[in-house]
């Protein structure tokens, strides 16, 4: 039976993507472990592998096609023996549906910590466009990714209707109603000729009332450019879409408040300029911000309080600070994350966030590497920013925001000085930490930073 290779979700938040490339093509014939094409996401291009043996049979998504949604058909691969009529049969199989997926494995569950009430709860992954699975195979193809199939489509009652992935795509290029048309395939599914020999049903006109139109949201504004305004048009990508939604998904949900406070970074720097003395044949140079990432997460686990995210009606505090660095990259950022910050020395978060963010920048991160974090940091101190608000990355319950250090004057033993100055925010979910909490959190960060041989301890 010929193979039907869907379109994979490569992370939990993936509802489409682009299909860059195909690495094969129709009559190529593959092995368990090629790669046959690849998939460009939000944050990153992706390799597809084959898990199957046999030959490529027709590409139904070519090369080049934006917005392909997740679990649409991209192309069907021929088993040994078959031939090309085994094409159509593949084509008109219906797709694969939720119930007939494995559920995913249940993730770790970190510990209690000793004297702490805590209630241990199964966790509830975050909304996502179908179920996703863990490593696998779907549809003759491996990804190291999560992978979702598409939904089937229901009546007015809510009662699946059957139907062909192909009769799918014909009835919507069609606009046509698929509780409307009689099926005549198996069970009554409908199948291609029945979505081709359909005619479009007419609407029923629809009574509004004043409260009904009351309801229906305003139009939105004209955002065109000026008439007398020369522009040019640029195409939004996948990864700038999607921060254009989370972000306002953040700032619409989340109550953020924020706390700033000023750290002196003379000690620090002292202290990083004589440990690069000492790895410099050894390739290794310290930045301030892997002291910043240091002391971060000493300061969660110091406070465990602040290293928390909302979720409904409970919420959840992590026992590891696993810290999301905001990277800029074309077209956006991404947070590739330093997983056990609290636990790494200086010297093992350079060298991770230096491997980290160069594969940020040539699309190479793999989702488990950007994915999953606990806390987030953004410095803008390297473009001599004095001081910002940074936005919630969700699900996350803080933010802190690192500006540049600055020679200012300050009061010592009550005589003016001079002292290198940064000041950091923090950015709360007040759902989930209250001022207290965020203010026991700077002070510990403070206090590592203005005196750094505490980090080395």
């Amino acid at each position: 039976m010929a193979i039907e290779i869907f379109m994979p979700a490569l992370s939990p938040t993936m509802e489409e993507g682009t299909l860059a490339a195909w690495l094969v093509k129709e009559g190529d014939s593959i092995a368990p472990g090629d790669v046959i094409a690849e998939i460009e996401t939000d944050k990153a291009t992706m390799e597809v592998e084959s898990i199957d043996e046999g030959t490529v049979g027709k590409i139904i998504i070519e090369a080049g096609t934006d917005n392909v949604k997740v679990g649409a058909l991209i192309a069907v691969l021929l088993e040994e023996g078959e031939d090309a009529s085994a094409i159509a049969t593949a084509s008109e199989a219906p797709a694969p549906t939720n119930a007939e997926l494995p559920a995913p494995p249940p993730p770790p569950q970190s510990s209690p910590s000793a004297g702490e009430d805590v209630k241990v709860a199964q966790h509830e992954p975050a909304s996502s466009p179908s179920p996703a699975l863990g490593e696998g195979r779907e549809g003759g193809i491996s990804v190291s990714e999560d992978i979702t199939a598409g939904e089937a489509p229901v009546d007015a009652s809510g009662n699946r209707i059957l139907a062909s992935p192909l009769a799918r795509r014909i009835a919507k290029q069609k606009e046509l109603d698929l509780a409307q048309i009689a099926g005549t395939g198996p069970k009554g599914r409908i199948v291609k000729a029945d979505v081709v020999n359909a005619q479009p049903v007419a609407a029923p006109a629809k009574t509004e009332t004043k409260a009904a139109l009351a309801s229906v949201p305003a139009a939105a504004p004209d955002y065109g450019p000026p008439a007398d305004v020369p522009y040019e048009e640029v195409k939004l990508p996948g990864m700038r879409k999607v921060i254009a939604k989370r972000m306002t998904e953040s700032k619409s949900t989340v109550p953020h408040f924020y706390l700033t406070v000023d750290c002196e970074l003379d000690a620090l720097l002292a202290l990083r300029k004589d440990l690069n003395a000492k790895l410099a044949d050894e390739g290794v140079k310290l930045s301030v911000n892997d002291f910043v990432i240091r002391a971060a997460g000493l300061a969660l686990k110091k406070v465990p309080a602040a290293n928390a995210q909302f979720a409904g009606d409970k919420m959840y505090r992590f026992q590891r600070a696993d810290i999301s660095v905001a990277v800029a990259i074309e077209g956006g950022l991404i947070t590739p994350v330093v997983k056990g910050a609290c636990s790494k020395g200086l010297r093992e978060i350079s060298e991770e966030m230096k491997t980290l963010a160069a594969k940020a920048r040539d699309g190479k991160l793999m989702p488990e590497e950007y994915q999953g974090g606990t806390f987030s940091i953004s410095n803008l101190g390297m473009y001599g920013i004095k001081e910002f608000d940074a936005v919630i990355n969700p699900p996350q319950g803080a933010i802190l925001a690192v500006a540049a250090g600055e020679k200012r004057p300050v009061v010592k033993d009550d005589a003016l000085a001079i002292a290198t100055v940064m000041s950091v925010t923090l950015s709360v979910d007040h759902r989930v930490l209250d001022g207290a909490i965020g203010s026991e959190f700077l002070a510990a960060f403070k206090g590592y930073v203005q005196d750094p041989l505490t980090m080395l301890l």
